[in-house]
């Protein structure tokens, strides 16, 4: 079951502990896909309530296998005053050209034409690997509220191209990559949205805080320490579920287990994750 009240809590963490005060709802941490329509509509309006007048941004993701239900959500999502909706490409019958996808978010997005959208890429788990950069081509034409692009995949060459063609900057590109975002800044990213932001937000802002002085330098200290963590987990086995566990631990909010067939973190993984976690001497001190 979802946990609503843990979310009052939640935000306090972020905004208060991590200074983080964007969020990105029912995406993939926050297992959107895995859950039913009711529970993604209880967990939009309790983020926008408890949200309201401490987080600047509630970007919820509307994305799901069937047309009908994103329009649903996106409805919703606009409803309740949201102040993005993102979807996801379909990856069970999955759109084969740039065409295909763009027809689908449209029909989507005008479900709610007062709600700045984004499209949201994320081809190592959908398995739809049509290029953004293709993707923008005359996309304001057909979506009018077209925002950007949350951009997770590691190929940085169709972020920049992307980022060289929004000469205008009309374009958001959000990427989602934790462990490559210091590179994704040098390409000309606007911002991140990512999993260890729950529980490593401070210590990512001090460095998109280097980077913008510019103190590369520091920027690449920060940047390594969050690699290393990563590295050391992800060779362990690092998913949904061990996000959890790390934000757990970490925050001391008890996240939960993960539905399945994603199963629970094991005992032996969380000590190990927070052993590493807490070995690693951050430039400030923290």
């Amino acid at each position: 079951q979802i946990n609503l009240p843990v979310i009052r809590q939640y935000v306090d963490y972020l905004v208060n502990e991590q200074n983080v005060k964007n969020v990105f709802v029912n995406g993939t941490t926050g297992e959107g896909l895995s859950l039913s329509i009711q529970e993604r509509k209880q967990l939009a309006e309790e983020w926008m309530c408890k949200g309201k007048d401490k987080l600047d941004h509630v970007i919820i993701h509307v994305g799901a296998l069937n047309l009908p239900e994103c329009q649903e959500l996106a409805r919703h999502a606009a409803a309740i005053g949201a102040g993005g909706i993102a979807v996801i490409a379909p990856f069970f019958f999955k759109p084969t050209n740039k065409d295909e996808l763009v027809a689908f978010l449209q029909k989507i997005a005008s479900e709610a034409p007062e709600v700045p959208f984004y499209y949201y890429h994320i081809p190592p788990l959908t398995g739809v690997k049509i290029r953004v950069e293709e993707l923008l081509d005359g996309i304001k034409a057909q979506i009018p509220t077209f925002q950007g692009v949350k951009f997770s995949d590691t190929d940085l060459l169709d972020l920049a191209q992307c980022i060289n063609k929004n000469e205008t900057g009309e374009f958001e590109f959000l990427y989602g990559v934790d462990e490559q975002l210091l590179s994704a800044l040098a390409v000309g990213a606007n911002g991140a949205v990512g999993s260890t932001y729950n529980y490593l937000g401070r210590q990512t802002n001090l460095m998109l805080q280097a980077f913008a002085k510019p103190d590369f330098a520091l920027a690449q200290k920060y940047q390594f320490l969050t690699g290393e963590f990563l590295n050391f987990v992800i060779k362990l086995g690092f998913g949904v579920a061990q996000t959890k566990a790390v934000m757990t631990f970490v925050s001391g909010i008890p996240m939960g287990p993960p539905r399945l067939p994603l199963v629970d973190a094991s005992s032996e993984f969380i000590a190990k994750a927070k052993a590493k976690l807490d070995s690693i001497v951050w430039p400030d001190g923290g």
